[in-house]
């Protein structure tokens, strides 16, 4: 199939791509089109206009300060897998970006779409989360920032408002110790996970805290599983009933998740 007709158009800048979504209440954004070229040609979606925000300047700078590093929307999977962006989670996000389908999709796919399309299975939301990371939405008035943990509201559902365009990734930086435990279950490489384990250790912050991800819904955060010491309190028994707590208890979703955050975790300490 082809997609229905559609506009295009293609702004220069952010307040003119904002004011063309108030203007057309169905229209839809597109930067790298992984999954939103299938969906037209599927006619999943049928907009009367799309946005093209890939040639905004400001959705592919990077910004850094003591506290934050800062990417914009459209930067792609594989600037950051390639190093061509800077890096302060230690190279975590480089692998994070490694693992995310196949190259072709990572030299076109954003970090900014990933999370806006808010697929429980998609790698970035599961690890943004778990490293504390936030976002900013922008209307043409005012910006807001959202913790990546807050954004999806449901399956393919985000906080964001039908004006609103996602602009930039926030990633907190790092202590030198810190390490992210991750870990995917899949049938194949390339493919949308079954579960996905994401553990994050910062010593400095005496901070250990888990994510369960590609639950079929929003990750599931277990926050506060480090001792007084900084080291991590969790077990397996306690781990499988945080999970069972949070809705996981059909059995085999509870036994992926689990082994899943298990192994994370195991890395994570290692």
């Amino acid at each position: 199939m082809k997609p229905a007709r559609f506009d295009y158009a293609a702004p220069g800048g952010l307040d003119e791509a904002a004011a063309l979504l108030a203007a057309t209440p169905d229209a839809k954004l597109i930067a790298g089109g992984q999954t939103l070229g299938p969906m037209l040609n599927l006619r999943l979606v049928q907009p009367a206009l799309l946005v093209d925000i890939t040639r905004i300047p400001d959705l592919i700078a990077v910004d850094e300060d003591d506290a934050w590093i800062s990417y914009g929307a459209c930067v792609t999977h594989a600037a950051i897998e390639d190093g061509r962006v800077p890096d302060v989670t230690n190279g975590i996000l480089p692998r994070i970006a490694r693992g995310i389908a196949y190259r072709a999709v990572r030299t076109r796919g954003t970090i900014g779409g990933s999370l806006a399309h808010a697929d429980p299975a998609a790698d970035w939301l599961t690890a943004l989360t778990a490293l504390g990371a936030e976002v900013t939405a922008y209307d043409g008035r005012s910006e807001r920032r959202i913790a990546v943990r807050d954004l999806m509201t449901g399956v393919f559902e985000t906080a964001l408002g039908s004006d609103e365009i996602l602009t930039a990734v926030h990633v907190p930086r790092l202590s030198g110790e810190a390490r992210l435990g991750y870990y995917k279950i899949c049938r194949k490489t390339g493919e949308f996970a079954d579960a996905i384990g994401a553990v994050l250790r910062d010593p400095e912050r005496r901070l250990v805290r888990g994510v369960a991800g590609a639950t079929e819904a929003a990750p599931i955060v277990l926050d506060d599983l480090s001792g007084p010491d900084g080291t991590s309190v969790l077990d397996a028994h306690a781990l499988r009933q945080d999970l069972r707590t949070h809705g996981l208890t059909e059995a085999y979703a509870l036994q992926v998740h689990a082994v899943a955050l298990e192994r994370a975790l195991a890395e994570a300490l290692a």
